[in-house]
Order: structure tokens, then sequence, then C-alpha cells
């Protein structure tokens, strides 16, 4: 039996029984009637009693009638909702949570992840690859690799060059962009000392990016950088006054010596 055979036979079973409760309806209503009319008209042959009694057979059918069919209306749309309704709104729900944005980048760098738990850390990077090439606008397998070189590897120079490729290769959204451009600058500062380059960084954020939070940004972390600079240049000047001290004591001592 198909499906729309099955249903078709619970159409019809389901009419059949509406059919039966209102004749039976009809029925009461017409016994109704006529014991009505006999007590209005005297009943010397008492048949409104036989009537009373026929009519109370009729509405005790009727109730086990109702009973019935209430049972069965709920099962059939009990049926229909199992089968038709549920898996639609468990569908709906299911797409809702597993299809969004985050779960296609976990689905995207599975693989990578895994092996990045694993240490496998050069096969973990040609995995985060095959994620960029999946998924060219996700910036997480760039940042992923980066941290990989600079943090499992030891190579931060290469994480360096990672992030300026990312910068240089792919058009990015604006928040993207300027995500890269400030991990970079971190980068460039704190593997380098490079407070010039990291400078240079922030300065292009804001002329690329002008009137946003991203150049608001970067402008108070160039102030930083200054107030960096400016300590490292502090501290440079103090190193090479301490090594001129240094090499004079030692000229002293060797002029000292020769003199005796």
């Amino acid at each position: 039996m198909t499906k729309r055979s099955f249903y078709i036979i619970l159409a019809l079973l389901c009419g059949a029984c509406w059919l039966w409760y209102g004749l039976t309806n009809r029925q009461i209503s017409h016994k109704q009637v006529q014991i009505e009319k006999i007590q209005s008209e005297g009943d010397p042959e008492e048949k409104a009693a036989d009537l009373e009694s026929e009519l109370l057979g009729l509405e005790g059918q009727q109730t086990f009638k109702g009973i019935l069919l209430t049972f069965l209306t709920a099962g059939v749309i009990g049926i229909l909702f199992v089968v038709h309704v549920l898996p639609a709104i468990v569908q709906r729900f299911t797409h809702a949570v597993y299809d969004s944005g985050e779960m296609v980048d976990h689905d995207v760098m599975r693989d990578a992840r895994s092996l990045l738990a694993q240490g496998e850390y050069e096969a973990a990077i040609e995995e985060f690859r095959n994620a960029i090439v999946a998924e060219p606008s996700n910036r997480m397998p760039w940042m992923e690799i980066a941290k990989i070189q600079k943090d499992h590897l030891d190579d931060p120079q290469a994480a360096i060059e990672t992030l300026g490729n990312a910068i240089d290769t792919v058009a990015w959204p604006v928040d993207d962009a300027a995500y890269f451009m400030f991990r970079l600058a971190e980068l460039h500062e704190q593997v380098n000392g490079d407070h010039a380059t990291a400078s240079a960084l922030m300065q292009q954020v804001i002329e690329l990016y002008p009137n946003t939070r991203h150049a608001a940004n970067a402008n108070h972390r160039l102030q930083e950088l200054g107030q960096g600079s400016e300590a490292a240049a502090l501290v440079e000047q103090e190193r090479e006054f301490l090594e001129r001290m240094n090499l004079a004591g030692k000229s002293e001592e060797g002029v000292s010596g020769g003199s005796a």
C-alpha cells in the first residue's frame, strides 16, 4: 500500500465516521420532535415512553461514536504531525543551528584542527591552506597558520610573511583587512622590536579607513608605539653610554698598566 492510498483510506474512514455521527444527531433530533409533539397532543397510548427509551439509546450511541471519532481524528492528526510536520520542524531547526557560518568554518578546518591537536604542525598547515582554497573569504585559516609558525615551529618571521601574504593576496572586507594589519603590526613589534614598521601599518589603517573605529584604534596604538619607541631609544642610548664608559675604563687601565 502506497502512502497516498493510506491517506485516502484514512480520509474516507474519517468522513464516514463524521457522516455516521451526523446521522445519529439527526435521528436524535427527530425523536425529540416526535416526543414533544406527542406530549403536546396528549399521549393516551403512552408512545412517548417508548420514544424516550429509543432516544436514550441513540444518545448512548452518540456518546460512544463521539469518543470513537475523537480518538480516530486525534490519531489521524498525530500521524500527519509525526510524518510531515515534525520532520519539517526538526529540519528547519537543524539548518538554523548547523548551517551557520561558524559551523561551516569548523567543517572546513576540521582535519587541520585534528592534525594540530596531534602535534602534526606541518601537515596541519597544509590542511589550513586547503581550507583557504575552499573558503577564500575566511580569515581564520590564515591566522591559524601564523599561530602555528610562531608558537609551535618557532618561526615568527614565517608568521609575519603569512599575514603579509594574506593582506596582499585577498581583497578583504574592511573589518578583516584592519584585523590583519593590527595583528601584523603586533608581530613586527613583538618579534623584531620594529616600531617603525608597526607605526607605518597603523598609519596605513588611518589613511585607508578614516572616520572608522579602526582608524581611532590605530591612532591610539600609534601613541603607544611612539611612547615605546622613545623608551627603546632611551634604553639604547643608556646601553651605548655604558659601553663607552666600559671602554674608557679599560683604556685607562691599559694606560696605567703601561706606565707602571
